[in-house]
Order: structure tokens, then C-alpha cells, then sequence
């Protein structure tokens, strides 16, 4: 279900990324289309929801992606937690869009100078602890920075492992019966994404 009156929603994911891509173009363009909500689009969603995509994003309030991607009410299912790191709780959401939303394409999409990636940092490279539940958290980036060169810049290697951290993660869900079976069905799509802060656009990785 779409809250422009003038499209319909996209059917098949490269359709959808499309739609994200020509979104975020406006957004950083200063033309998005939705300054204002409408009670019919209101009365409209609350028949039923029929998102387009389904985004895991990090809970950094400086990345909202409704507005990163000019995206009205009921085009997107998102799934947000610092990090964009997957558990029990997330993948169960994620399931829920596969099975019953049936969005054909999901976005891992992290952010330049993400504060849980740079924690992870400093815990792999510098030794530093955080407090007990944020230490769980980042354990699940970790695993993402083997790669790194720890005599990187700091700058180039936190870029470098927000890139690593999302990879990772779609490598996660792409191992999953769910992700597996779709990807047969050939009817879904999986791409990650990197946000950067001081421009507004969002880089699709290969």
C-alpha cells in the first residue's frame, strides 16, 4: 500500500530498490514529498499494511529511514537496534515481514560513524570494556572487523568496518532457511547499504 495515490507499490525488489533509490535522491535534493500527512492515507493503512521494503537499521536517531528514503506511512517495514545487528528478536521480526509481509527486498543499511561499530573497535584493537548488555551487543560486531588493518586511520578503519559489520549481517541472513527458500523462489532480494551523515545519501554496496 502505497501513500502516493499516484503509484502503485513496487512488485518485484528491483522495483523496490528503485523506489528507495529515486527516495533518498530527493531527500538529499531538499524535494520530498511528504511535509504533511493526510487522513486518508491514515484511514487508508488502517485496512492493512503492504511495505515495499523491509530495512535493518541502527537505532542512531540521526537516521530515520522513512526519511532517508522520502518514504510515506505504510512503505516500509523497519527494524531498528543499535548496530543493525541481528538476535533472536530481530530475526524474528524479519521472519514475520518474509512469511506474512512478503516484502521483496530487505536492506542492512549502517551509518558513517557509528558509535556501536566504534565501541566494537576499541574493544577488539584497544581492549576497552563497556557495561554488561552493551558488551553482548557488540559481540555480535566483533566477528565483523577480523578483516581489518589495525594500522588503518582511525577514520578510514571505522568506515571500512561499518562496511564489514553490514556484509556480515546479510551474510547471516542470506544462511537462513527463510533467506534461502525466497532466494529460490526468485522473488527477493537482500542488499546493504551505508548511510552517510553528512551528505544524506545512501551508498548500495555491491
Amino acid at each position: 500500500m502505497t501513500t502516493d495515490p499516484g503509484n502503485t507499490p513496487p512488485q518485484t525488489a528491483d522495483e523496490a530498490l528503485d523506489r528507495l533509490r529515486a527516495g533518498n535522491l530527493r531527500f538529499v535534493s531538499g524535494e520530498a514529498r511528504f511535509p504533511t500527512l493526510q487522513k486518508e492515507i491514515l484511514a487508508e493503512l488502517a485496512r492493512g499494511q503492504q511495505p515495499y521494503a523491509t530495512i535493518l537499521g541502527c537505532s542512531d536517531s540521526r537516521v530515520p529511514p522513512e526519511l532517508v528514503f522520502d518514504a510515506g506511512f505504510g512503505e516500509l517495514f523497519v527494524i531498528r537496534v543499535a548496530g543493525n545487528v541481528l538476535g533472536p528478536s530481530i530475526l524474528g521480526t524479519l521472519q514475520y515481514s518474509a512469511l506474512h509481509l512478503k516484502t521483496p527486498l530487505f536492506v542492512v543499511m549502517g551509518h558513517e560513524g557509528c558509535g556501536a561499530v566504534k565501541a566494537a573497535i576499541a574493544s577488539r584493537f584497544d581492549g576497552s570494556r563497556q557495561d554488561g548488555r552493551i558488551e553482548i551487543l557488540l559481540e555480535q560486531i566483533i566477528p565483523a572487523l577480523d578483516g581489518l588493518d589495525p594500522q588503518a586511520a582511525p577514520a578510514d578503519r571505522l568506515s571500512a568496518a561499518v562496511e564489514a559489520n553490514v556484509r556480515r549481517t546479510i551474510r547471516e541472513l542470506l544462511a537462513t532457511p527463510e533467506a534461502k527458500s525466497r532466494m529460490g523462489e526468485g522473488a527477493f532480494r537482500l542488499v546493504g547499504a551505508v548511510y552517510e551523515l553528512e551528505t544524506g545519501r545512501v551508498r548500495f554496496l555491491d
